[in-house]
C-alpha cells in the first residue's frame, strides 16, 4: 500500500492485516482517501434515507450501515474487528457489548430515562468506546446516532456545527474532549457538543 495510514490523534491504528483490505487503488494520499470515504459516506446517507422505519438498535443494522458507508473502500466493511485496538472492549466481546448496548438504550428509550438527547450521546459515546469495526467507528457511530434520533422523530445532531471530525482541527478538538469528559461520567459536554 502507498498510502501512509498513520492515525493522527483519536484515530485507530490499521493492523497490517486491516490495511490489505483497502479496494480503491486511485488514491494517492490520506485527504484523497478521506474524499472517497466521504464520497461513499454520503451514498449512505441515501441509503439511510431510504429505509422506512429500520431496527437501528441491532447488530443487523449496525453491520449495514458500516458495510453502506465503508463498503467500496474496506474489503472488511461491515465486519467485527478481529485485534484489538488502542481503544475499544476486547475484540472477542463486541459482539456482546453490542447487544448489551442496544438492550440498553431500548430500555433507556422505553422508559424515558434520559432526553432523547442524551440517549442519543450516550449511544454514541457507548458504541466509540466498544469500537466494533477495524476503521470509521467515529463516522459510523455518529450516523447511528443520528439513525436513533430520527428513529424517535428526533432532528440529527449538528456535531460541532458541520465542521470536519476526521482531520485535526479545532471542532475535532473540542469533539475528542467531549468524548474523554464522557469517558469520566461527564456527559455535559459532550451534550453541548452535538448540538453546538
Amino acid at each position: 500500500m502507498a498510502i501512509d495510514l498513520d492515525e493522527q490523534d483519536g484515530q485507530t491504528p490499521l493492523d497490517p492485516n486491516e490495511k490489505t483490505g483497502l479496494i480503491p487503488q486511485h488514491p494517492a494520499t490520506k485527504a484523497d482517501l478521506n474524499d472517497w470515504e466521504q464520497e461513499n459516506i454520503l451514498h449512505a446517507l441515501r441509503w439511510l434515507k431510504r429505509l422506512r422505519a429500520p431496527d437501528v438498535l441491532s447488530e443487523k443494522f449496525c453491520r449495514e450501515l458500516h458495510k453502506q458507508m465503508f463498503g467500496k473502500t474496506w474489503a472488511w466493511a461491515g465486519t467485527f474487528r478481529k485485534s484489538d485496538k488502542n481503544i475499544g472492549c476486547d475484540w472477542m466481546q463486541v459482539g456482546v457489548k453490542l447487544a448489551q448496548l442496544f438492550g440498553n438504550t431500548r430500555w433507556w428509550v422505553d422508559n424515558a430515562v434520559f432526553p432523547h438527547d442524551e440517549i442519543a450521546a450516550r449511544f454514541h459515546h457507548d458504541l466509540v468506546w466498544i469500537h466494533p469495526f477495524p476503521n470509521g467507528n467515529g463516522r459510523h457511530s455518529r450516523m447511528m446516532a443520528d439513525a436513533l434520533l430520527r428513529s424517535l422523530g428526533q432532528p440529527v445532531f449538528s456535531w460541532g456545527g458541520g465542521g470536519s471530525l476526521v482531520a485535526a482541527n479545532e471542532v475535532r478538538d473540542r469533539y475528542l474532549a467531549a468524548l474523554r469528559a464522557a469517558d469520566r461520567g461527564d456527559y455535559r459536554v459532550l451534550l453541548a457538543f452535538v448540538r453546538s
